[in-house]
């Protein structure tokens, strides 16, 4: 049997930290599905970022972060076998993160939950959304997504951070595409209106 050729191994940047579209991607985890370890290499490396973003915007606290993000690929290695390509190997990873977060917020419901402002800082500064406002003037990107809703948070994180279509996103979340956009548009009237907001308090603040 000849292997097809695979796309070139992934840079140290660009979307997802290291600039793979989606084809590459997914033609590497079908690659994988068959046993080549460069494949399995090349896929961990260029969805680990995606993925640690998502399970943490999803409300992971930060200390959990990096054991769903583990999960979330070992359960999909365990599962290479079944995915056929249907849909990028993105959107499909995302759904395995998803169920590993419900799991985990199944299995733990009575701990109470952590933070830790200097990691959400971090992430915050690695995904910047584009065309809302504000956020330069050192509003924690964290803290905003805090004030939305479950839902509309997860349709915010996986259309403007990390880029999927509404399409995806609605494969990811289980609902029709016109939900995942009615949620982003409200997230983002949310968001701006919470901006506005600290806009409006800061000078007051400064006077006093």
């Amino acid at each position: 049997m000849i292997t097809p050729a695979l796309p070139p191994s992934p840079g140290p940047c660009g979307r997802s930290g290291t600039g793979a579209d989606d084809e590459s991607i997914t033609a590497w985890a079908l690659a994988a599905r068959g046993g080549d370890a460069d494949a399995v290499d090349h896929f961990v490396r260029a969805l680990h970022r995606d993925v640690r973003h998502y399970v943490t915007f999803l409300g992971a606290d930060p200390q959990s972060a990096d054991d769903l993000t583990q999960d979330t690929f070992l359960r999909a290695l365990g599962s290479l076998h079944r995915f056929e390509g249907r849909s990028s190997a993105r959107t499909w990873l995302l759904s395995i993160a998803r169920r590993a977060v419900i799991d985990s917020i199944r299995h733990s419901s009575s701990r109470p939950r952590l933070s830790a402002t200097d990691d959400w800082e971090a992430a915050a500064e690695r995904t910047q959304p584009r065309g809302l406002p504000g956020f330069d003037d050192g509003i924690a990107l964290a803290e905003l997504l805090e004030t939305l809703p479950d839902d509309r948070r997860e349709a915010f994180v996986l259309t403007q951070l990390l880029g999927l279509p509404y399409a995806e996103a609605a494969h990811v979340s289980h609902c029709p595409v016109g939900t995942v956009r009615s949620r982003v548009a409200r997230a983002r009237t949310s968001l701006i209106e919470w901006l506005n907001d600290a806009e409006d308090v800061a000078p007051v603040a400064a006077a006093a």
